[in-house]
């Protein structure tokens, strides 16, 4: 969450400090009997709630907030800042113990965090704190909700870089469903690797899967940049225009710089470097190349082989394979290709499903 491990560790040590300032966990008993009540005001709430006490322990979680975080943890009777610290950046999780314990704006705080699993896609939300009594002199209780605007935030955000693709789309016009099936193959390569080679795929996550099934469709991006005499050009290009036509990597690095997520930039920029270091634009070799590059590599090369174009006719799909395995170790990671060869039948439904 953009801060160092010694920082982290002694934000915990503070927060663990909070807990221990009281001994006596037990529950108001009038708040014990109104959360208890049909009159409980949280309980049909459609927002996710959490009541906290000035121990920071959560003492109830309505079945909104325990839905919304299913996937992630156990509620009740945990210390907020156990489940939760990680989520806030440190001058938020100080602001937070500062609001309860001291009264800090009032008892109340608004911000933001995210939640993060290796096995959940990541979850963005707003938080609100404020006290539980309306005793503002001393609140004894704190009630927290959330808000979930992660789909909202995913949509508006690549709901603009879709237009920068369409636009590259209409650059170099017989293409297809190229990048929907560059998108597929990608993540289906992903969640192999997840699954079967967890162990050592360690950077592959919920969340890689669910980006790469979106980001590699932009890893030619960068076209919307080249001059359309030489992207759509019949014959062979001469050494200028390959030259030209390389920029694109950068021009897409450039142009999906501005993506949140690293990974945008890495695929636009790498996706043609090679295992061996003779790929362009920097001649990166091995595992210098990111994960997600190597990965759509492959995937963009088995589908360029598949496709017909003005200047090559297509290859089926046993010839496209043997094309790539042959390339192991020189233009292909080769311990990725070993998990092709499982699953290049993968690749062949995915190809007859979203052929053009």
């Amino acid at each position: 969450m953009g801060y160092m491990v010694d920082e982290e560790y002694e934000i915990l040590e503070e927060l663990d400090e909070t807990e221990k300032v009281k001994e006596d966990d037990d529950i108001d008993p009038e708040v014990s009997m109104l959360l208890s009540s049909s009159y409980n005001p949280f309980k049909t709430s459609f927002l996710p709630v959490l009541i906290i006490n000035k121990n920071l322990k959560i003492i109830y979680s309505n079945e909104s907030c325990e839905n919304m975080f299913s996937g992630f943890t156990l509620l009740n009777g945990k210390y907020f800042f156990d489940l939760f610290g990680k989520a806030f950046k440190i001058e938020d999780a100080r602001k937070i113990r500062d609001t309860i314990l001291n009264g800090g704006n009032g008892f109340s705080w608004k911000g933001s965090a995210q939640l993060k699993t290796r096995n959940a896609s990541s979850v963005q939300i707003r938080v609100y704190i404020f006290p539980l009594e309306m005793d503002l002199k001393a609140p004894s209780d704190f009630v927290i909700m959330f808000d979930d605007f992660t789909e909202d935030n995913k949509k508006l955000l690549r709901s603009v870089f879709l237009s920068l693709l369409e636009a590259s789309k209409l650059k170099d016009n017989d293409t297809g469903n190229h990048t929907i099936r560059v998108n597929e193959y990608s993540k289906r390569f992903s969640e192999v690797l997840y699954k079967r080679h967890g162990d050592i795929y360690r950077r592959i996550d919920a969340d890689f899967i669910d980006n790469i099934g979106f980001l590699a469709a932009m890893h030619d991006v960068g076209k919307i940049g080249t001059p359309d005499d030489i992207l759509n050009k019949k014959g062979p290009l001469s050494d200028w225009e390959w030259a030209v036509m390389r920029e694109h990597t950068k021009n897409g690095a450039y142009i999906l710089s501005t993506y949140p997520n690293p990974m945008a930039k890495e695929i636009a920029l790498s996706h043609h470097e090679k295992w061996n270091g003779t790929g362009y634009p920097f001649q990166l070799e091995g595992e210098m190349i990111p994960l997600a590059a190597r990965i759509v590599t492959i995937a963009d090369v088995y589908d360029a082989l598949r496709m017909e174009r003005s200047y090559k006719p297509t290859l089926n799909h046993e010839i496209t394979r043997q094309k790539i395995i042959e390339q192991s170790g020189t233009f292909f990671d080769p311990n990725l290709i070993e998990i092709f060869k499982e699953i290049s039948e993968d690749f062949a439904k995915i190809y007859d499903t979203y052929k053009n």
